[in-house]
């Protein structure tokens, strides 16, 4: 993935702008509230959003790019006008630390799943503090995220702690449907896409409706910017499958065709599959059996030939006009919505 030093673009090197004071204002409370855990989950916890080495001295590592919570505090800046600054009151910073906490507890499975090695650039806490302290950490920030938003004096809080929970239900059970396609060989690029939808698009799109909620937004704008993120979110899972296969391996922190090498049933992949063409048997044929080095260079060429790649891109495209068009039901006039635009910019025109 793309860091914000990557981008070029005017609209990049505003999202740039925009997750730098996320992360200005997020950061303090987020380490404040992951403070609160136990002593040994705790120094899981701090290793894996880099502020600590394994041994609990001190990091200068990142705790990631915060899209999540950008999203929270640039969605409630749409809503509330140009007097809002972006950098969000408490109440609106404290719902995007549980979004990032939420989004932090799927890493630490998702690493543990995958038996991703790499993270940030840096072993993944599974394989250094061990698998049962990683789940039980990522738990527990899940279990942080929720009491965050339940002991919130906002009168938002009660339906963002709900709108979490259920979120998070939907968010596993796309999980688990991916586990699930690894071991299928028939998997529809339907079925791909609403799993895709629940593993990414919802957490997005919570993110944005819990800004609107802050905001004090009605139910229509609500889920308005909750189907803005979601789109936004499938738009970011395509692009984000690329980068799988065809990412620079000094940017992802992850080895070239990582997700080839997994027979993930990524979104390109299932597109090459499911193509009818000779490229698409090929693939099959590679995925029928274990992959060596040269597998993966064979099995990447084999997804563009059967035109995984060419329909993932123009996908991505076309569910970000969904999402503008979503958007607009909330905001109609989107020259107040710079920084969701941006961010769906950013998220979406990644190549690295």
């Amino acid at each position: 993935m793309a860091t914000t030093e990557t981008i070029t673009t005017g609209e990049g090197h505003e999202a740039a702008a925009l997750l730098e004071r996320t992360r200005e204002a997020v950061n303090p409370e987020l380490r404040r509230t992951v403070g609160c855990l136990p002593g040994s989950m705790r120094r899981v916890a701090m290793y894996h959003f880099g502020w600590e080495h394994a041994d609990g001295t001190p990091a200068a590592g990142s705790a990631g790019k915060a899209i999540r919570p950008a999203l929270v505090l640039a969605g409630a800046q749409a809503l509330r006008g140009p007097a809002d600054t972006g950098a969000g009151d408490a109440a609106t910073v404290r719902a995007a630390v549980a979004v990032e906490l939420a989004h932090n507890f799927t890493l630490l499975h998702d690493d543990v799943i995958d038996k991703d090695v790499r993270r940030r650039g840096r072993a993944t806490a599974w394989t250094v503090f061990g698998t049962p302290d990683a789940i039980i950490t990522g738990d527990a920030m899940l279990a942080l995220a929720l009491r965050l938003l339940a002991q919130d004096g906002h009168p938002a809080s009660a339906a963002a702690s709900a709108r979490l929970a259920t979120c998070i239900i939907e968010l596993c059970a796309g999980q688990q449907a991916d586990c699930a396609f690894e071991q299928r060989p028939d998997v529809s690029l339907d079925e791909c896409l609403t799993m895709a939808m629940a593993k990414t698009g919802a957490l997005l799109g919570c993110a944005c409706a819990l800004g609107a909620l802050y905001a004090g937004a009605g139910p229509d704008e609500v889920d308005a910017m909750d189907a803005f993120g979601r789109e936004a979110g499938l738009a970011f899972q395509l692009i984000d499958d690329l980068i799988g296969i065809w990412g620079d391996p000094g940017h992802t922190g992850k080895p070239a065709g990582a997700d080839l090498i997994a027979r993930k049933k990524s979104l390109p992949v299932v597109a090459a599959l499911t193509s009818g063409t000779t490229a698409g048997k090929e693939l099959a044929a590679l995925y029928a059996g274990p992959m060596t080095g040269d597998d993966v260079h064979a099995a990447a060429a084999a997804v563009e030939r059967a035109g995984g790649r060419d329909w993932a891109q123009a996908h991505a495209a076309d569910r970000m006009g969904r999402a503008v068009q979503q958007l607009s039901r909330a905001v109609p006039d989107l020259a107040a919505a710079g920084g969701l635009l941006a961010l769906a910019e950013f998220v979406t025109r990644r190549t690295k």
